[in-house]
């Protein structure tokens, strides 16, 4: 009796799974929908993957925009690093880019900045300033509640530290989930992700190699990912910031903010 109880019951979960598919014939989508249906670690409104808060009002605005680059027939680029601010590496990428007259797009960490406020303050004339976190924990496991205090506090914390209110956010590792796309929309930011990313670990102790691999790659419109933060092999990028961007002005190549990249991209369908 008791197989036939255990039968009866996988019998009633498929024919649920079927129903819910729509009709869908028994097998491998009646296996996938029973699984979705007993997944029940993610909440439905409000949780890590959920772009809503529920049946509860979004206090979103307009919404939120998600860029990697720009479509533009200019030879522009955007120059951008995250992690910082940190004594070590920071005021060397600060120097170089006032030696080169090269404006640049700082993600900062909310809780560095607080820390640290003294190497950014008064140095970031004519760059730009995003929020890249707190403490640089994964913003894509947060719940949209955390997710935004989160924010909230580190939006706070640069803003303190260098006179300018952050309006564009990168998440930590680029990874997004629907309570990060929530939380950015309540602070009215643009989520800044990038087209191409430094790869120190390719030439080690060779910085002029590293410059010529990069200039290489770039395109009209590329917003190029950097550190000021990390692991002594990124240094090699950064000792090679001067040929990087030598290499890129002999390219024809200008250098913008991320913000000013948005502002010059083309318009699909306008005249060129």
């Amino acid at each position: 009796m008791a197989d036939g109880v255990a039968r009866w019951g996988r019998r009633a979960v498929l024919r649920r799974a079927a129903l819910l598919g729509g009709g869908t014939a028994l097998g491998v989508a009646a296996t996938t929908q029973t699984a979705w249906i007993a997944d029940r670690r993610l909440p439905l409104g409000g949780g890590p993957a959920s772009a809503t808060l529920g049946s509860r009002h979004q206090q979103v605005g307009g919404g939120v925009e998600v860029v990697w680059g720009v479509r533009t027939g200019a030879p522009l680029v955007a120059l951008t690093f995250d992690d910082g601010p940190q004594p070590q590496w920071t005021p060397m990428v600060l120097d170089t880019l006032a030696e080169h007259r090269v404006p640049a797009t700082f993600f900062l960490v909310g809780e560095r900045a607080r820390r640290h406020a003294a190497l950014v303050r008064d140095r970031l004339a004519g760059h730009e300033v995003g929020n890249h976190s707190w403490a640089h924990h994964d913003l894509a496991r947060m719940d949209a509640r955390t997710a935004y205090d989160d924010l909230r506090r580190s939006h706070e914390a640069i803003t303190a530290a260098t006179g300018v209110a952050p309006r564009l956010l990168r998440p930590p590792w680029g990874h997004l989930g629907g309570a990060v796309l929530h939380a950015a929309a309540r602070l009215d930011y643009r989520l800044v992700l990038w087209t191409l990313q430094m790869v120190e670990g390719e030439y080690p102790h060779d910085p002029a190699g590293h410059a010529r691999r990069i200039v290489a790659d770039v395109r009209p419109g590329t917003i190029l990912l950097g550190h000021d933060v990390g692991p002594e092999r990124r240094l090699v990028a950064l000792r090679g910031l001067p040929d990087m961007i030598s290499g890129l002005r002999a390219r024809g190549y200008t250098f913008v903010t991320v913000s000013e990249l948005l502002r010059r991209a083309a318009v699909p369908g306008a005249a060129r």
